[in-house]
């Protein structure tokens, strides 16, 4: 996997786009995005789970054959969808959102916009266009093509009714060897910045989902989820599972492009919870 800028200028730049320009996505930058896909490097998590990804170019979001894929109105002139597919189970969602936040990254330094859907889109119609294998299903999906400088109205109006733009501080998300002490920017050492790119990562409806724990020893970062009750329950899977991928993917491509070394274990210490939403996901061991 190659990134042509610096990742996490391209972590702080990327945001949902929901207005395409109605130019073509380039030959090359297809063919860049299908070789991405097909990469087995690229489709598997760090423990293992494997997903995929497939490419649907659109006219007028009808596919080439003939399926009209729904997004509910609020995509406008998207050039293609890149639709995951995954087993439902957490570890699988949790490891298919990891791999797909560093492809959305990775769009984001050839200048091509995506936004993340999940309850937005209608997943029946593309259903239809993917073969899908027995207990696989579709979490997400992300329309695909160059953005319109012209952000519309509604556009606008979207980010602000989700609070796309309003991040929860620090002191609300990350904390210090325990749940009853926040975690300030000038104890975390060299995992600052790593941190600070989980806290500017998106989410589903912007609900910021993730909790870390830093240990004692600032040598193990502690990922966990802070469940929103009944939240995605009627789309028969926990769709909050992919915040944390993505929480996962931002935190690693920052420790990577700084040259923080470490790996992703699950081994959940002994620690007091402070809600019974609370739940533990996984954990950054610094080497």
């Amino acid at each position: 996997m190659m990134f042509n800028k610096l990742t996490i200028d391209l972590m702080k730049k990327r945001q949902s786009i929901r207005n395409f320009d109605t130019q073509n996505i380039k030959d090359s930058h297809v063919k860049d995005i299908k070789e991405y896909i097909t990469n087995d490097e690229n489709l598997v998590g760090p423990f293992g789970n494997r997903g995929r990804i497939e490419f649907i170019p659109v006219t007028n979001n009808v596919s080439d054959k003939g399926i009209k894929l729904g997004t509910y109105g609020f995509i406008k002139n998207p050039q293609g969808y890149l639709a995951g597919v995954a087993r439902n189970s957490k570890y699988s969602l949790v490891e298919f959102a990891y791999t797909f936040q560093k492809l959305v990254i990775w769009l984001t330094g050839l200048e091509v916009g995506t936004c993340w859907m999940g309850g937005t889109f209608n997943r029946n119609s593309f259903e239809k266009e993917i073969q899908l294998g027995e207990g696989e299903f579709i979490p997400c999906i992300t329309p695909i093509g160059y953005p319109n400088q012209k952000q519309r109205v509604f556009d606008k109006a979207l980010r602000y009714v989700v609070k796309a733009d309003n991040k929860k501080p620090w002191d609300q998300l990350f904390y210090d060897t325990s749940f009853e002490v926040p975690l300030k920017r000038e104890n975390a050492g060299s995992l600052e910045l790593p941190i600070e790119m989980v806290r500017l990562g998106p989410s589903a409806s912007n609900k910021q989902p993730w909790r870390l724990l830093m240990s004692s020893d600032r040598e193990v970062c502690h990922f966990y989820i802070e469940h929103t009750p009944n939240y995605s329950s009627k789309l028969g899977y926990d769709m909050q599972l992919l915040d944390m991928g993505i929480a996962m993917g931002q935190f690693e491509l920052a420790c990577k492009e700084l040259e923080i070394q470490g790996h992703w274990s699950v081994e959940e210490p002994s620690i007091q919870l402070p809600t019974e939403h609370t739940e533990y996901i996984v954990s950054w061991n610094t080497l």
